[in-house]
């Protein structure tokens, strides 16, 4: 298993200083969630056309890969429904410049519980219209375990009506685990097990969904057995160090947060 950091725990960092720190660190790639104040990722500097080819070379020469680029897409909301798509399609496109294998979506919410077949149908239609754009083109769309469809039997619903070798799941190992009751490691993966491409890792505190974040080990999501159940099961996907930065800013800098999850891991 490889480590990466998303770019959403350090929000005032350069281009050049993610890929600095990165690399001193020991990282192994990261994943992109918005560079410095923009978070459109085409829009992003390293990104613009006249720009890809000199940050390809500065990611080689620090030994880096990006391996997910993660945008806003939400599919719940039909109001957002059509720009999402576009957006979907915008990242993987841009993920086929880049040489990246996966991009990131949400479901997000069901804001309506006597509509929620409705809604896992609406997410199914835009999950699959990305899906297909990515057919071909050696890139996933990766559906998160997020919001709602942090329950795996709803993503598996949601998952039941997508049709495409394009598709797979991110799996943020705190989201199930913290879901309204919980779900244990073991279940989760069960039942998400085949499709997971990708790992997200925090730590938090608390019993639900709005847990104090932690440092990695400080909390009491159960990171070394998730650790342990990937390797068991033969994943030799990415570990990716997800801090909250840039939505709770009041958390540890990245300068403290980074390498003390590379110390923690590594154990």
């Amino acid at each position: 298993m490889k480590l990466a950091f998303s770019t959403l725990g350090c929000p005032t960092w350069s281009w050049e200083k993610i890929l600095k720190e990165a690399s001193e660190l020991g990282f192994d790639g990261i994943e992109v969630r918005g560079i410095e104040t923009e978070m459109t990722l085409h829009k992003c500097t390293p990104f613009l056309p006249a720009n890809i080819e000199r940050s390809m070379n500065q990611l080689k020469e620090h030994g880096l890969e990006i391996i997910c680029l993660d945008t806003s897409c939400v599919f719940h909301d039909p109001a957002k429904l059509e720009a999402s798509i576009e957006e979907g399609k915008a990242a993987v496109d841009l993920a086929v410049k880049l040489g990246v294998p996966y991009i990131r979506v949400f479901g997000d919410a069901i804001p309506d519980k006597d509509a929620r077949e409705e809604t896992i149908a609406q997410v199914a239609k835009g999950w699959q219209a990305v899906c297909r754009h990515a057919e071909g083109k050696g890139v996933y769309v990766l559906m998160e375990t997020h919001g709602d469809f942090s329950n795996s039997l709803t993503l598996l619903a949601v998952i039941d009506q997508v049709d495409s070798s394009a598709l797979g799941v991110l799996w943020d190992i705190n989201n199930p685990y913290k879901y309204e009751n919980g779900e244990p490691l073991d279940v989760t993966y069960e039942r998400l097990g085949r499709y997971i491409k990708h790992t997200h890792i925090k730590d938090t505190k608390g019993s639900d969904m709005h847990s104090q974040i932690t440092l990695a080990g400080e909390g009491d999501v159960p990171i070394r057995e998730c650790v342990r159940l990937l390797a068991e099961k033969g994943y030799e996907g990415w570990l990716s160090f997800e801090w909250e930065k840039r939505w709770v800013p009041e958390i540890e800098e990245p300068e403290i947060a980074f390498p003390q999850f590379i110390r923690y891991i590594k154990q």
